[in-house]
């Protein structure tokens, strides 16, 4: 079998926010930004990584779901416990400080975690927890 990760999704509670953050504090690039009856979809990613995308997209649009789910979802949104994602950097500490420098919040600083890893933790504009980890 031959299969990639193409994308994954992060809701957003706030396009320009969410695009200034992902763009201007990580550097990702815009790859698509859609609008569709008031709501936007905005695809990011590494300049380097064309393949691999974050899509990031309007909480709870699933017609599927009741609007207790959507009040459940936004609450852990708020919270920061809804949504994460795990990214890498052979330059953590540059990374910290140019994040720390642009306002993102800070949930922990750099650390060596007792599991072999170093990193660190922000939110985005929409509470979703990012863990940035140390590569060699």
């Amino acid at each position: 079998m031959d299969i990639t990760i193409h994308s994954s999704m992060l809701p957003h509670t706030d396009p320009e926010a969410s695009l200034a953050f992902y763009r201007d504090n990580l550097g990702f690039e815009v790859r698509l930004d859609v609008g569709y009856q008031g709501m936007r979809w905005i695809t990011v990613g590494p300049p380097d990584q064309p393949e691999t995308s974050i899509v990031l997209h309007p909480p709870a649009v699933d017609p599927g779901i009741t609007d207790d789910e959507r009040r459940i979802i936004a609450e852990m949104m708020a919270k920061g416990t809804f949504a994460m994602i795990n990214l890498a950097t052979k330059d953590l500490d540059g990374t910290f400080e140019r994040l720390q420098a642009g306002d993102a919040e800070i949930v922990q600083e750099p650390i060596d975690q007792p599991y072999g890893v170093r990193d660190f933790a922000v939110r985005d504009p929409a509470g979703n927890l990012i863990r940035i980890q140390e590569r060699s």
